[in-house]
């Protein structure tokens, strides 16, 4: 890990501090978490974040959450396959398209140059050691914690290969802790995933499999024309067992480090209905961010020392 030198504010009362968790397009939900919170008069002196987490963190310690929330409601899914940059070499996706868009809109150039404190997580693929990233460009420190295992490319950096940090630390109670938080409010957008099979009815949306599968077909990994025989046939598909394994590994990881490490608030959006490429359903993710925050209410104004 590396040396954390942080002076989160001046001024008397706790530091206040957000780890914001990883869930790819689940973690639109902490768009609404952010805005909800600061309504109920919290905003974070410092704030951590893992994957799609350290995204969105990274916009906010930027200034730019209403920007970041504007573009993901417009996005349909003509948008998110435009941000799609194919390559095979690591990753289905290279990352590097959206990352920039990203740098060019809502995030700042250098972390000194952001409002306040954040740092982000990821993963060193030989040691599996967990790596906080707060140094240099906050654009290529995002690109290293989005970097999930198959589906987007690693980074190189500082002569390690880093990918996706829910592989150690899905919610990063632990960094936030570190970067001077007395209180730490997490967000975990996985936590009603496995097993969970709800779906939207509508005819125009894109189901898991359908959505998954047409990126998978676009560089020929698709299940072919469905004409296997005998129990192959009641198999799931290659991004039913993809998607549903990720699932299932940021939700353990995820389990586990909250037991050791709890935060003091947790709040947990209910978006297990969304799929990890529904990127263009922000809006439904956003609202469930803002209820989840009015289901902890209680939790939070109590915690926090504010009047009911």
């Amino acid at each position: 890990m590396l040396d954390l030198a942080f002076a989160p504010r001046n001024g008397s009362g706790p530091v206040v501090g957000v780890a914001l968790g990883g869930g790819a397009a689940r973690g639109w939900a902490h768009l609404g978490v952010l805005a909800a919170l600061e309504s109920e008069g919290v905003r974070p002196d410092v704030i951590s974040g893992c994957s799609i987490g350290a995204l969105v963190g990274a916009a906010y310690a930027s200034g730019k959450l209403a920007e970041l929330t504007k573009w993901t409601e417009s996005l349909d899914w003509q948008g998110v396959v435009s941000m799609l940059d194919i390559g095979l070499k690591g990753g289905l996706i290279r990352g590097d398209k959206v990352i920039q868009y990203c740098a060019r809109h809502f995030i700042a150039s250098d972390f000194q140059r952001l409002s306040m404190p954040f740092a982000c997580v990821a993963t060193e693929l030989e040691s599996g050691r967990e790596v906080w990233l707060r140094q240099g460009k906050v654009a290529d420190a995002v690109r290293a914690s989005i970097a999930l295992p198959g589906l987007i490319s690693p980074v190189l950096r500082d002569g390690r290969v880093l990918v996706d940090g829910g592989l150690v630390n899905p919610v990063p109670v632990s960094l936030c802790r570190a970067m001077g938080a007395d209180i730490v409010i997490a967000v975990d957008v996985g936590t009603d995933l496995v097993g969970r099979t709800r779906r939207r009815k509508s005819p125009h949306d894109l189901s898991p499999d359908t959505w998954s599968q047409r990126l998978l077909s676009m560089v020929g990994l698709g299940n072919g024309n469905g004409s296997e025989e005998g129990e192959e046939l009641n198999l799931p598909s290659l991004a039913t067992i993809l998607t549903s394994s990720i699932n299932i590994m940021q939700m353990r990881i995820a389990r586990s480090r909250l037991a050791g490490e709890p935060a003091d608030v947790l709040i947990t959006p209910r978006v297990a209905q969304l799929s990890i490429m529904d990127f263009d359903h922000a809006a439904e993710a956003i609202a469930e961010g803002r209820a989840a925050v009015e289901r902890a209410r209680p939790a939070l104004r109590h915690m926090l020392g504010l009047d009911a």
